[in-house]
């Protein structure tokens, strides 16, 4: 009886461990590989900044994008917010970006909504603000 009460906790414990191993699995892919995952957004966002013409015209050909500062400095964290609006999920997310042009940094606001027959985000749209003179905004999609 002492025997098999300490298998069974054993078998318990395994149990508890693959259910947290699991768990963690679905949140990193959910998180990396999700179309609706706020990374996801970001990296579509981004490319599309980095391929409109007159975001090269003032930035230039080599473009980054960053995310908010932490405490140590890192500037991986992109600002996201989701709201529901008349039953539908939107989310808006805000990040930096910067070029090769000398000291010329800007403001990327985007805007998504689910679509319910598809089951993920759409574009409604991505506005970057110049931060730097002379200061301008720059609609790259806008399908509201």
């Amino acid at each position: 009886v002492k025997e098999a009460g300490r298998d069974f906790t054993y078998f318990i414990v395994v149990l508890v461990g693959i259910g947290v191993t699991g768990g963690l699995f679905y949140v990193i892919f959910k998180e990396l590989f999700s179309p609706s995952s706020p990374s996801k957004i970001y990296g579509d966002a981004l490319e599309k900044c980095r391929s409109h013409p007159e975001i090269i015209g003032v930035f230039g050909e080599s473009i980054k994008g960053y995310g908010e500062a932490t405490r140590r400095g890192r500037r991986q964290f992109v600002s996201h917010i989701e709201y529901v609006k008349d039953g539908l999920k939107y989310m808006r997310l805000k990040f930096y970006i910067e070029g090769s042009e000398s000291g010329k940094q800007g403001t990327v606001h985007v805007e998504v909504k689910e679509n319910p027959e598809k089951g993920r985000f759409e574009l409604r749209y991505i506005i970057v603000d110049v931060d730097t003179y002379p200061r301008r905004t720059i609609v790259v999609e806008d399908s509201r």
